[in-house]
């Protein structure tokens, strides 16, 4: 498959015994746009000669032009049985080297073995980004500067390594369900091409407890999908065969991380083009003599159909009934006195006796279609932050014309406590907190009830710029405030190159987008994935010691004393506070 991105290929062949350095074939990546200062120049010179290895900390990114510093030796970590953990290691060097690759060893405990495959270690790439500042959110200024920063965990075998730079590794260890509890020993391997190796040791707990597999997560994770993104960056044509293959491992990378939610279009964009790539219909609409309507469902079909294979089967938000700006809607003119060119779009607004004429046919129709597929229950028309008094009407018109819709929301003007039928209720974090009172109420009736950011929270968020562990903060957060979960636009969105630069237009880098073109997982999303899994160990334990609430006290005040803190302020020194819940944590699930 063709892929967007510019490849140039580095041949390395050393002239040792019988030695040699396979082709590394990948992309250059920016220089880096913040001048070094004098200090930083100098620690090169003092750093050994050769290649240096040693753990850092998955919370944090590293600088590629700075040599690293607070690193250790040796790395543990304590993980449940089905979990899968993150861990980073660092390498730097003074000279060029070729040639590098990694390899993690099998993890032995006493009397029990864990192959080595259970384990990847992938080289962490770094992207051009915005500063981290204030007035770099929503309407990101022109001119912002840029900074180079960790992000995307490349696939690549082996990689050249350039004098005075550093090179993240990130481990992740996926822990088997039916694994022993124990103690288990490994050791990170680094070689260069025929010049040596390094070794780190690197230990898991693995203690007696199971955490559910994805599917079975509650947490409700909803990172919308953007499947013409992937058409234009794997140069396959559109809903080909080739368009789903190439969307298998990316869509499946998503499941596995619990998602919930199946992100459809009704029409052409219903965000009004402020992605790179347009937002394709995914149902395309028919006119005819007399305003009769008709809807080809088969893209939609299979998309649905393609996504629930994959495990992604709770819900179907679907989006274009209120699209940001003028609710424009294309169709194909059927009408015998239409012209050749049968292109046509209708703009309205929900003020408009026009906009109920047109989604009145289709409500019913598509109610009808959902009804024979057996997915009307769990369908809703999703909304994306629109005024309330358009939302008024829209609400209107599903309870009217098709009552047995559900209705989403991502919501930043507390809109939703004027409905009935929302079935799934998004609220801004920085804009509302909903009750636990009233979250219990809404899930006692079948309802969902999540927070979101977006580019209007600086902190904490899942940018380019962000530090990882605001991923997992993010998480954490629902658990304290007890929300089903959260929601994140978008999985894939790409502005032209990510790999390469994560900005775009005016929005805070990163911002669109938290995963990379051919399958390629990102920090932000493992640490993400990080963060389910805390909420989800939250919640086996609740359950399994729902007669004993006093075990869990040291958790759920922990949990207390985040809801009474910003959880925006940024000077707190939240990666303490983490580590002390997960410890927390793992403790009580050795009881």
């Amino acid at each position: 498959m063709k892929r967007i991105f510019s490849f140039i290929s580095v041949f390395a062949v050393v002239a040792l015994t019988g030695c040699t350095c396979k082709t590394v074939e990948t992309f250059e990546e920016a220089a880096d746009p913040v001048a070094l200062s004098d200090e930083a120049k100098e620690a090169w010179d003092d750093v050994k000669r050769g290649m240096n290895v040693a753990w850092g900390t998955p919370d944090l990114v590293y600088s590629r032009s700075e040599v690293p510093q607070n690193l250790t030796d040796s790395y543990k970590a304590t993980a449940w049985k089905g979990e899968r953990v993150s861990a980073q290691a660092v390498l730097w060097t003074a000279k060029d080297i070729e040639g590098v690759e990694c390899e993690i060893s099998d993890f032995v405990a006493d009397g029990a073995t864990l192959p080595a495959s259970i384990a990847e270690a992938r080289f962490v790439r770094y992207t051009l980004a915005d500063k981290v500042d204030k007035s770099c959110l929503c309407g990101r200024p022109n001119g912002h500067p840029a900074i180079l920063q960790a992000d995307m965990l490349d696939n690549i075998e082996k990689m050249d390594i350039e004098e005075n730079t550093t090179r993240p590794i990130w481990v992740s260890v996926a822990v088997p369900h039916d694994a022993k509890a124990g103690v288990y020993k490994a050791t990170l391997k680094v070689s260069r091409c025929g010049l040596g190796s390094k070794k780190l040791p690197l230990e898991i707990e693995v203690i007696d407890q199971e955490l559910a597999k994805p599917a079975d997560w509650k947490f409700h994770l909803d990172l919308w999908q953007h499947p013409s993104a992937v058409a234009r960056a794997e140069g396959v044509d559109l809903w080909s065969e080739e368009h789903y293959e190439a969307m298998r491992p990316l869509m499946q990378m998503l499941a596995e991380a619990g998602q919930k939610v199946i992100t459809a279009t009704l029409n052409r964009d219903p965000w009004q083009y402020q992605c790179f790539d347009d937002y394709e219909p995914m149902i395309y609409w028919y006119r005819y003599d007399n305003d009769e309507w008709k809807y080809d469902y088969s893209r939609f079909d299979k998309w649905v159909e393609f996504m629930m294979s994959l495990g992604v089967d709770k819900q179907i938000n679907c989006y274009g009934m209120l699209p940001w700006g003028k609710c424009t809607l294309d169709y194909q003119d059927m009408r015998s006195d239409a012209k050749d060119n049968r292109n046509r779009k209708i703009s309205t607004t929900p003020q408009e006796d026009e906009y109920e004429k047109v989604w009145a046919p289709f409500l019913r129709d598509f109610s009808a279609h959902l009804r024979e597929k057996g997915w009307l229950h769990i369908t809703n028309m999703a909304i994306d932050e629109r005024k309330p008094e358009d939302m008024d009407v829209a609400a209107a018109m599903i309870k009217k014309y098709a009552p047995e819709l559900g209705f989403a929301m991502a919501d930043n003007h507390d809109s939703y406590k004027r409905y009935s039928n929302m079935r799934d209720v998004c609220v801004g974090q920085k804009h509302s907190v909903m009750s636990q009172e009233e979250i219990a109420s809404r899930r006692a009736n079948g309802d969902v009830s999540t927070f979101y950011v977006c580019c209007s929270t600086l902190f904490p968020n899942a940018f380019t710029n962000s530090q990882p562990y605001e991923s997992e903060l993010l998480c954490l957060y629902a658990v304290a405030h007890d929300y089903d979960g959260m929601l994140r636009w978008a999985y894939n969105s790409w502005p032209a190159r990510p790999e390469y630069d994560s900005r775009f237009r005016y929005w805070a880098s990163g911002d669109t987008y938290i995963v990379y073109p051919g399958a390629r997982s990102s920090v932000r999303f493992e640490r993400l994935v990080d963060g389910v899994e805390l909420y989800e160990k939250v919640h086996t334990l609740r359950a399994k010691y729902a007669d004993k609430p006093e075990v869990l006290v040291p958790v759920e005040a922990e949990l207390a004393k985040m809801r009474a803190l910003n959880l925006n302020d940024a000077s707190y020194d939240w990666r303490p506070f983490l580590a002390e819940i997960n410890a927390l944590v793992n403790e009580i699930a050795t009881k």
